[in-house]
């Protein structure tokens, strides 16, 4: 049968987070009563994240995993897995545990009343580092004063999305916390609503705090021009 919803998870190296993570995403799904899938993306993994990514193949019907034979980052991963997804809706969210599966049915009550194509997650009680957090406010207050997308905290990987959504999106630099921009610039509308965000309780982040200093204006600047050379598609 052919899923309604898709849940896309893109991983590196989240051995401990992963399992924990997909156990709690397995049953906030089926408590919509809906058909759905995970589709996990192994983007090159070398710990045992595929052991756990295995094992929950093997335990819930729902889960496959897309690998990667060798790391490809974050936005490929993510776009790779989109593309694979079968469902009406498609959900997002990162595979280090810090988003919690149980907000996706808000989010999705928002694009399916219609209010939004796309539903985007704001961690508003942020559970980082105060250098993290601000760096993230100033990137974020850049990025709306150059996309317009309205969206306070586009790093935030809990979204829900209907499938045109995605067929806007193109392979850019850091293109997961772009998903925003792109949308409004093909046309779609975007909202937001706060959802809980966890502390991470295994291994570090796979973004250093030194490369959230140039790497966001690169991929902004990038991202800008793409937009102005890439033709308007309708929604």
């Amino acid at each position: 049968m052919t899923p309604q919803l898709s849940l896309v998870i893109p991983v590196f190296n989240e051995a401990g987070n992963l399992a924990p993570l997909l156990a709690s995403a397995v049953d906030a799904l089926a408590a919509t009563g809906r058909e759905f899938e995970i589709i996990i993306v192994n983007d090159g993994s070398t710990d045992g994240t595929p052991d756990e990514i295995a094992a929950a193949c093997a335990r819930w019907p729902q889960c496959r995993e897309l690998r990667h034979p060798r790391r490809r980052g974050q936005a490929r991963a993510l776009l790779a897995g989109l593309r694979a997804a079968a469902g009406e809706f498609l959900l997002t969210m990162d595979g280090d545990g810090q988003n919690d599966p149980r907000d996706f049915p808000a989010l999705l009550a928002l694009v399916e009343s219609g209010a939004c194509d796309l539903a985007c997650g704001w961690r508003t009680d942020r559970r980082d580092s105060a250098l993290r957090r601000g760096l993230s406010r100033f990137a974020n207050a850049v990025r709306r004063g150059i996309f317009f997308d309205g969206v306070h905290d586009s790093g935030c990987q809990l979204r829900v999305m209907r499938r045109a959504v995605c067929d806007a999106l193109f392979p850019t630099i850091m293109m997961q916390s772009f998903v925003p921009a792109i949308a409004v610039a093909a046309g779609f509308r975007v909202g937001e609503r706060p959802v809980t965000h966890h502390a991470r309780r295994l291994g570090d982040s796979k973004y250093p705090v030194g490369g959230l200093l140039w790497l966001p204006v690169v991929a902004t600047i990038w991202l800008r021009l793409r937009l102005w050379l890439r033709p308007r598609l309708p929604p």
